[in-house]
């Protein structure tokens, strides 16, 4: 049962940890429901053979409540062969409004699993950047990061690894080339996965099931052609994942389509509904 246990964003501004924000509402808040929810998601996930062992440099995947769009996240995560040691996450702003690419100065994220550690050395490099805006406010009731977590920490916990430190980033009025010039410092190794980047995102809003249908295959066939126009009627993270689109190492990375679902498909009703992919950007062999 989802209980609501969402603090006031005024008792960890200042806070070295922040606290989940939405636990109980849009993903459990008991640890062990939690964890065997994330392990379900992930489980009943299919990958093409062709993507068997092999690990993703970038992820796209939802952001929505667990019960809509939690199938999709752990298609989204069954990529990962391995746990990288450091994870970039992308998530649009959905509450505050505010210049440039917030990161926030606390030292980690809770989750009912645990914390996840702020990654300090990307930290001190992208503080560098004009962009990049040292504010915990955008990141005090953002969902769009909190909910990837806790599929990064039962992960880790399956494979026997220490999670990975995390590179929490909310993107505000930005442009795609300052979200590119970010991805391109932290890249990382280009031939491997140590850093992986997330682009936390849903599609369409609020289509009918038809409607949604239409215009989400229109959409991830853009993104799989490498399309960087994307608006954000077509996807929230439309900034983040143009973004990657233009990133200096995109040409490495080869798209591969997991999952395309909307709420009409899992719980929601069909008459209004939030679509969601998942998909993966794999190193070229």
């Amino acid at each position: 049962m989802f209980r609501n246990s969402r603090l006031s964003a005024s008792r960890f501004l200042n806070a070295s940890t922040r606290p989940p924000a939405v636990a109980g509402t849009f993903y459990p808040d008991d640890p062990d429901e939690l964890r065997q929810r994330v392990s379900e998601y992930m489980a009943s996930a299919d990958l093409p053979v062709a993507l068997a062992g092999r690990d993703a440099k970038a992820i796209l995947a939802p952001h929505a409540g667990y019960l809509y769009s939690g199938p999709i996240a752990g298609t989204a995560f069954r990529a990962l062969a391995t746990v990288p040691k450091r994870v970039v996450v992308l998530s649009p702003s959905h509450r505050v409004a505010f210049d440039g690419i917030a990161l926030p100065t606390t030292q980690a994220f809770a989750t009912p699993l645990g914390t996840v550690a702020i990654d300090d050395q990307a930290r001190v490099s992208l503080a560098t950047l004009p962009q990049i805006q040292l504010d915990d406010h955008p990141h005090a009731d953002e969902h769009g990061i909190e909910v990837e977590l806790p599929f990064l920490q039962v992960l880790s916990e399956q494979h026997g690894t220490p999670c990975p430190s995390l590179v929490p980033l909310v993107v505000g009025r930005a442009n795609v080339d300052q979200v590119a010039e970010a991805l391109d410092l932290i890249w990382g190794n280009p031939k491997d996965s140590e850093t992986l980047i997330l682009i936390s995102s849903d599609l369409s809003h609020f289509l009918t099931y038809d409607q949604a249908a239409r215009r989400d295959h229109d959409t991830v066939e853009r993104i799989l052609t490498g399309a960087s126009d994307l608006r954000p009627e077509d996807a929230c993270g439309a900034t983040a994942i143009n973004g990657l689109q233009l990133s200096t190492h995109r040409d490495t990375l080869e798209p591969y389509l997991l999952d395309l679902r909307s709420s009409g498909d899992t719980a929601g009703n069909k008459n209004s509904v939030v679509g969601y992919c998942a998909i993966a950007f794999h190193p070229k062999l």
